[in-house]
């Protein structure tokens, strides 16, 4: 593994972690992604309660499971949170991120929906996004149920989440759907082309490499995808305009870093309000290690604009 300037308290951690992954078993990969996340041990908030339901996915698809967060103090309506698991397009579920979304309703006082959309390489694109993108609208349809003010949700997702959440903002505007009004992207999967100069360098960075980035857009687009969807791969998108505002987090030594980076200059030249965070020292999931200084300052710091993206008080 080549040697970096990882952050002091992340450094001892990146020996341990892994850099290739076989992805020719995807079972094995999705089991071996949530013994990691089981290890964690992470606790969850007590002030926020959860309850899981089958909704209707697109039409044509089978339902789909979303996991919903309330925070316990009497609050309505409240606003409300889409939030979209990682997992470069092909892992992932309810349970991997259950405990990040149960602190994301504590912190920003939102009612959070989690969705389990479907993965690939059974399920290619568009197949994950339509199914957030169902749950968005049934999140909205039920905002009174759920005591949600319609008025003020907002979708978050981190990594492959995070291109889902762009791809979602994206759809909501070109569809005329359910309004959204802040997006989170936090270190988003957005460019499927591979090109950015971060993209190039970083080939054996812990948990994410391009190696990785390479296997996870071959099996999301499936096969044969031809002219590439801007709704799979949103840094391709020609207009960015009428977008909500948008919070998006980056970390140094991370593929991924680049093309997060340039969506936010993007957004900003589309007239689209951005809060862009860069993170020295950091790779991509380093936000995994809970004690270091730097993970605590960009959760704090990404709920912090979440709150004011949902017009919560600080």
């Amino acid at each position: 593994m080549t040697e970096r300037a990882y952050d002091p308290e992340l450094a001892p951690v990146v020996p341990m972690l892994p850099v290739e992954s076989d992805w020719s078993d995807m079972q094995a990969v999705r089991a071996a992604m949530d013994e990691m996340i089981a290890s964690l041990g992470a606790t969850l908030p007590e002030d926020v309660r959860f309850e899981d339901r089958s909704i209707a996915g697109p039409e044509d698809a089978p339902e789909l499971a979303v996991r919903i967060y309330t925070p316990q103090e009497p609050e309505a309506p409240r606003p409300g949170v889409l939030y979209l698991h990682g997992g470069g397009f092909c892992f992932g579920s309810l349970d991997t991120e259950h405990a990040g979304a149960a602190l994301a309703a504590h912190a920003a006082g939102a009612v959070v929906v989690s969705v389990d959309y479907r993965l690939a390489p059974e399920h290619p694109f568009p197949a994950g996004l339509e199914d957030c993108y169902a749950a968005l609208g049934w999140m909205a349809g039920e905002a009174s149920s759920l005591g949600v003010d319609p008025q003020r949700i907002a979708v978050m997702g981190s990594s492959a989440g995070g291109g889902l959440a762009a791809a979602t903002a994206l759809l909501a505007r070109d569809r005329r759907g359910p309004q959204l009004c802040y997006q989170v992207l936090g270190i988003p999967e957005l460019d499927d082309r591979l090109e950015t100069a971060s993209m190039r360098a970083f080939t054996d960075t812990p948990l994410w490499n391009r190696p990785n980035a390479v296997m996870s857009w071959r099996l999301y687009l499936g096969e044969d995808p031809g002219e590439v969807s801007a709704y799979a791969a949103p840094a391709r998108a020609k207009d960015l305009g009428g977008l909500p505002a948008a919070y998006v987090s980056t970390m140094e030594f991370d593929p991924l870093r680049d093309e997060g980076i340039h969506y936010a200059q993007r957004l900003l030249e589309h007239g689209v309000s951005v809060e862009l965070h860069h993170y020295p020292g950091t790779f991509h999931g380093s936000a995994m290690v809970g004690n270091a200084a730097v993970s605590r300052r960009s959760s704090q710091e990404m709920f912090a604009a979440l709150r004011r993206g949902i017009g919560q008080p600080a």
